[in-house]
């Protein structure tokens, strides 16, 4: 008899609502605070309300993992509703302490649960979730779910620019130095992820020359074997979609193309002008 494997991941992967429900997906919220107003990412504060908050120079907007206690609530729903084990995917633990709440959770949980730091974040972390998510539709095993996980990992390349690494630093995401690079020099940097950490890929004098320098390494990443694209934004939906029809154009044998935008958690960290790219290259 086949096991059944739930997929749990945190809201960071910032997943289509539609691919939730395709997938049988359970999503754990993080959370949220806008001045003294805490709530949870998706439900009770949303995308909109961190880029004006941002914008309007509202109070401190900051972030904090999901809990110990909604994962484990979430495992043991899984395990309620008939499901062997239980595979839970999370944004990078250089960036957040969801992964170890996560750990923490497992070791009470009903069942077994075996728990995957993605070392990605946003569309990197959505890409590998829905990969995972394939696999145990057809009835892979936890250990098949978790390696197709991080094989997505492995061939996604994450890009994105921001107008400003202001938010980056407040919230230590990126070093100081490297802030100062983007301030003090009048810099626009396309950032990446690498080995789970946010750093700086490129580095060019005006915004328009970045984007245009986002959609360069895009197509590099690419290759020309075929890729599946997330292109998402912050408050910048026309960036958003010129990017995806330059990509369009530009990228040979294109899969799964998602656009939309990052989820208020992200949001809060990079600030409203945001466009990046998650490119998975096919296996």
């Amino acid at each position: 008899m086949v096991a059944r494997v739930a997929v749990v991941t945190d809201s960071t992967s910032d997943i289509p609502h539609a691919l939730v429900t395709r997938y049988g997906l359970t999503v754990v919220p993080t959370f949220v605070t806008i001045g003294d107003r805490t709530g949870r990412e998706g439900v009770d504060i949303s995308s909109d309300d961190v880029a004006v908050a941002l914008k309007q120079g509202r109070g401190p907007v900051t972030t904090s993992r999901a809990t110990p206690h909604s994962l484990g609530e979430a495992y043991q729903a899984a395990f309620a509703r008939g499901y062997d084990a239980v595979v839970s995917i999370h944004l990078s633990a250089a960036l957040s302490g969801t992964y170890e709440a996560a750990l923490l959770a497992s070791a009470s949980a009903p069942g077994p649960v075996m728990v995957v730091d993605s070392r990605s974040i946003a569309m990197g972390l959505g890409a590998a979730v829905l990969e995972a998510a394939g696999v145990a539709q057809t009835g892979g095993s936890p250990e098949q779910i978790r390696d197709a996980a991080l094989d997505a990992v492995h061939r996604t390349s994450l890009l994105f620019y921001v107008d400003t690494l202001e938010h980056l630093r407040r919230g230590g995401r990126i070093s100081a130095a490297a802030a100062l690079i983007g301030t003090t020099l009048s810099v626009k940097p396309i950032l990446r992820l690498h080995e789970g950490q946010i750093v700086i890929a490129e580095r060019v004098r005006t915004s328009q020359r970045a984007l245009a320098k986002l959609q360069e390494l895009a197509v590099e990443a690419a290759g020309t074997g075929g890729a599946d694209l997330i292109v998402q934004h912050l408050a910048a939906p026309e960036r958003a979609e010129t990017l995806r029809e330059q990509l369009f154009v530009r990228i040979p044998r294109i899969g799964r193309v998602l656009t939309g935008e990052v989820g208020a958690t992200v949001g809060a960290h990079v600030g409203p002008g945001l466009v990046g790219v998650a490119v998975t290259r096919h296996p």
